[in-house]
């Protein structure tokens, strides 16, 4: 949909621990998740978000503060 859309994904990602593990073990279906929640992804964007490497992810959300993470995105609405 948008450029938006791509960097708030990014972001749940980022800071969300429990889709992010979802994310790990099944990307099509944690993005899935995402758009049945509303987020509106266009077929490049999802194929982009597919192409992420989970290890990388996790790297980039450790160094993201404690503060801004979550448990998991199921327990609350981002």
């Amino acid at each position: 949909m948008s450029q938006h859309s791509v960097e708030k994904v990014i972001g749940i990602l980022a800071t969300d621990e429990g889709l992010r593990d979802r994310f790990t073990q099944n990307p099509r279906a944690a993005l899935q998740e995402l758009q049945d929640l509303g987020m509106e992804l266009n077929a490049c964007e999802l194929h982009s978000l597919l192409h992420i490497d989970p290890q990388e992810l996790s790297r980039f959300a450790r160094a993201i503060g404690p503060r801004l993470q979550k448990t998991d995105l199921r327990g609350g609405c981002w």
